[in-house]
């Protein structure tokens, strides 16, 4: 699959040369983990609050049952938005380095297209200049 093992480096050390914080480690990783907990502790605490407040009759106990049960709906809906947010950017990390490589490949068969005998290496990095556009109304 990989056509071109010199451009595999080539887009490693640009990647490298980026500084990006590395998102396998670190934060990103451990906020999934918290909202995938922050998601099961929500769900765990509804049916404790309902079998406290169905257990009594006391009026207040099962006021604090209500309150137990509201906060597990809180802590499920913040699990499930830090699960939603870090799952997201991790997706879309990959899908945007996978464009990049893409467009870099489909530019390097342009230029292979356009001049036969020169490689993707031999070619600028730097797109040329675009050309001017003419505001036909």
């Amino acid at each position: 699959m990989i056509e071109n093992p010199q451009r595999v480096e080539q887009f490693k050390g640009e990647i490298a040369d980026m500084r990006l914080a590395d998102p396998a480690a670190g934060r990103d990783r451990a906020l999934l983990r918290l909202g995938t907990a922050l998601m099961v502790v929500g769900v765990v605490l509804a049916p404790v609050a309902y079998g406290i407040s169905h257990g009594t009759t006391n009026a207040l106990q099962q006021r604090d049952a209500q309150i137990i049960a509201i906060s597990g709906l809180i802590v499920a809906v913040v699990g499930g938005a830090l699960f939603l947010r870090y799952s997201m950017a991790q997706f879309l990390r990959f899908w945007l380095a996978r464009l990049s490589w893409e467009q870099q490949a489909q530019t390097d068969r342009v230029v292979e297209a356009v001049a036969p005998g020169t490689t993707a290496a031999a070619a600028p990095s730097t797109p040329a200049a675009a050309p001017a556009t003419v505001d036909v109304r």
